[in-house]
């Protein structure tokens, strides 16, 4: 543990660092300051992120730029139906004179720093299933042997929320092992007009490298040392179960809206993002405006609405910013 005065000095480093990457990725993935401020936090936090949006929006620019700023070794994965377990982890092959042959193995693609998994709802269950162990295991076993995927590891996947056909949705359980959920949206006028300008040039050169890998795992160590009050402690975690319906903490919204809520590991979420969050947009340490900011990515994809309610056309980020002010509005109060 640094002491309190070598802390500070290191957040603020690193604070400047994470402004330089953030300007960077912004002369190639244009406007998006939400997006960009929350691919930065799932990766210092050291967690996977899935980015939920339609196809043209930049999601593949973003975590190529991405991977290039950070200084990380990148493989991309095009999902596909016929796409096999063996396709992402590697396979044994046997070569060699027909005296002395042996099994080489041959690493696949998921052995890089930062992974794209592009369209991840298009694999068949097997396949996601070899790929999610990995996230969650940071290794992987072929042919008995396991082998360490090393320092960082970090999975983007994109996901198209619109076209369903020919699609394996991620179960429930899965979708728990990404950190965040981040939705890339449509830009405005102005964000469109300088994406088409930037885009349709001669030039379209990479920013250079602000970060390495071996920088980022020093980052996360800091980040890890970021203290978090003890009363935004407690609100997460009065959050967190807020969101769960039929239980004695329950919100009203929650039993009125909600199938289903969030497990411990939207707090451990929220604690690992909340920190990370801050240092990039420029703060020492967490404060409300980061689980404000947060929360549609962490809770999202951890809770599921009632077929009332999506016939109803309840929006779930409607729903979770309305929890999260009253209970703030209570603790105002009390």
């Amino acid at each position: 543990m640094s002491d309190p005065e070598n802390l500070i000095q290191s957040i603020d480093d690193l604070s400047a660092r994470l402004s330089a990457a953030k300007s960077a990725i912004n002369t190639r993935f244009i406007g998006q300051t939400r997006v960009v401020d929350q691919a930065l936090t799932a990766v210092f936090a050291g967690g996977h992120a899935v980015l939920i949006g339609v196809p043209g929006l930049g999601k593949t620019r973003l975590v190529s730029t991405l991977g290039h700023v950070l200084g990380l070794n990148t493989s991309r994965i095009q999902f596909t139906p016929d796409l096999m377990p063996s396709d992402i982890l590697g396979s044994e092959v046997l070569e060699g004179p027909d005296t002395a042959r042996s099994f080489r193995f041959i690493p696949g693609p998921i052995f890089c720093e930062l992974l794209m998994a592009d369209e991840i709802n298009r694999a068949s269950p097997r396949t996601q299933s070899a790929l999610l162990q990995a996230m969650q295991e940071k290794q992987v076993t072929t042919a008995g042997q396991t082998r360490d995927l090393g320092a960082p590891f970090l999975v983007l996947a994109t996901q198209n929320p619109l076209e369903q056909e020919g699609t394996y949705p991620l179960p429930e359980a899965q979708l728990d092992r990404f950190l965040l959920r981040i939705d890339v949206g449509y830009p405005d006028l102005d964000t469109e007009r300088d994406i088409v300008l930037a885009t349709t040039g001669v030039s379209d050169a990479m920013p250079d490298a602000v970060f390495s890998a071996q920088d980022i795992v020093a980052a996360q160590r800091i980040l890890a040392q970021v203290p978090v009050g003890q009363g935004l402690m407690e609100f997460v975690l009065r959050l967190v179960r807020a969101c769960r319906p039929d239980t004695p903490d329950a919100h009203p919204l929650a039993n009125q809206y909600l199938a289903w809520g969030p497990g411990p590991r939207a707090s451990q979420a929220f604690v690992l993002a909340m920190r990370a969050h801050a240092v990039i947009r420029g703060a020492s340490a967490p404060t409300m405006r980061d689980v404000g900011d947060l929360a549609p990515a962490v809770l999202s994809h951890r809770m599921s609405l009632k077929f009332s309610a999506q016939a109803a056309g309840v929006n779930m980020a409607d729903v979770i910013a309305q929890i999260v002010a009253d209970l703030d509005a209570q603790g105002q109060a009390a």
